[in-house]
């Protein structure tokens, strides 16, 4: 009998390894073993209740059929009031498209915007689902690296160097995943003067935007010029802790939201009508709660990186924005994976490995501070406990 087969470009395709980490974190559970989850990159607070409310009431009121594929109308309208509130650009709904979670638009964006052999540069370590999109399209990828002893963030002379006639589409992610790191306005100045003009595309992943803990976020879409170029990605998953309800959004140069949207067309259809309702209450009512919760994660962020720095053999940089840390552990000498699976296994705390993020993340593991205080004390205290073991795994 013959087989089917499989397609080959299916293997070109990666997972995140947070969701393996927490399948396994959880088959410990289940044979006994008492887990603290600082693995998975989802805050730990409820969806607001008048949003909540707005999602319920739109069902109630029949907000439960096919909706148009970039989004409803309303929305999108909110959305685009909403851009150029915050970056003072120009924007209208013909340049939104709205999304079932924001990973669509990475999907989409990478798509249309990439042929087979085009280079595209992107940050290692960063967001997996980069280099799976990158690898899946056929192009060229150009990791670059992030380092710690600049807070994080490229060197800009190494991206110049990197920018070639091939390239058409630069990533960048900030407060970044994994590591919190921030791109400073001069610098997106300087990285908006490399490329203005040029036909090269931006893919500017600012899922993260709303939460910074010094300063006020920068986006590459407030330099002159760099609006045509540029595919603004952003969601309510982390600001309003919604990642169930899927609701992410695209803004970008209307001839590229119509192709981007025939895309999603063939694969969405389109986002949950009732979900954009809520959407909208999130973005036009009360933000006292994500003022509490960013002031909530800055006290686990500052209470849990001391505690970390605390340790012999870890360092970790304190985070800017987002709510990780990424933790130095190369005195160690044992490989990040190693340590993940030792961390989860003896000590039961679950993080994920720094490779699970690219190649530069060798020597690091990420742990997500979307837990409550009293949680990250006791994963740091089981830390501190199992660091004998840590260290003589070096020897194995």
């Amino acid at each position: 009998m013959a087989v089917p087969i499989i397609a080959a470009r299916t293997d070109l395709l990666k997972g995140e390894s947070a969701f393996a980490v927490l399948a396994r974190a959880r088959q410990l559970e289940r044979a006994g073993k008492d887990i603290v989850h600082l693995e998975i990159g989802e805050p730990d607070f409820p969806t607001p209740e008048n949003i909540v409310e707005a999602g319920v009431q739109a069902l109630r009121d029949g907000h439960t059929g096919y909706g148009p594929t970039p989004g409803l109308m309303p929305f999108r309208e909110v959305i685009a009031d909403y851009v150029h509130e915050g970056w003072g650009v120009e924007t209208s709904p013909e340049n939104v498209v709205v999304t079932p979670g924001a990973k669509p638009i990475v999907f989409a964006s990478i798509l249309a915007t990439v042929n087979p052999g085009d280079e595209a540069i992107y940050p290692d370590p960063g967001f997996p689902t980069y280099d799976s999109m990158l690898r899946f399209a056929g192009a060229t990828r150009v990791p670059l690296t992030l380092y710690e002893e600049r807070q994080f963030r490229w060197d800009l002379d190494e991206l110049r160097d990197s920018i070639t006639d091939k390239t058409r589409l630069i990533i960048l992610n900030a407060p970044h995943n994994p590591t919190g790191g921030v791109f400073t306005a001069e610098e997106l100045g300087e990285i908006a003067n490399m490329i203005r003009g040029k036909p090269i595309w931006v893919l500017s992943d600012e899922i993260y935007s709303r939460i910074v803990y010094e300063g006020s976020h920068a986006s590459i879409l407030e330099h002159p010029g760099l609006q045509e170029q540029t595919i603004l990605l952003d969601g309510h998953s982390k600001t309003y802790a919604m990642t169930g309800w899927r609701l992410g959004y695209g803004v970008m140069p209307e001839p590229l939201a119509e192709k981007i949207g025939l895309i999603l067309n063939n694969a969405t259809s389109c986002t949950a009508s009732f979900t954009q309702m809520a959407g909208i209450e999130a973005l036009t009512g009360p933000q006292d709660s994500v003022d509490a919760m960013v002031a909530e994660f800055r006290r686990r962020r500052d209470a849990f990186i001391g505690a970390l720095n605390a340790i012999d053999g870890l360092s970790c940089l304190v985070p800017e924005g987002a709510f990780y840390a990424f933790c130095n552990v190369k005195e160690l000498g044992v490989g990040s994976a190693r340590l993940e699976q030792y961390w989860l296994e003896e000590a039961g705390v679950a993080s994920l490995s720094g490779t699970g993020f690219g190649a530069a993340g060798e020597g690091y593991v990420r742990f997500s501070f979307a837990n409550s205080l009293e949680n990250l004390m006791a994963a740091a205290e089981r830390i501190e406990a199992a660091m004998p073991g840590a260290r003589a795994l070096a020897g194995e």
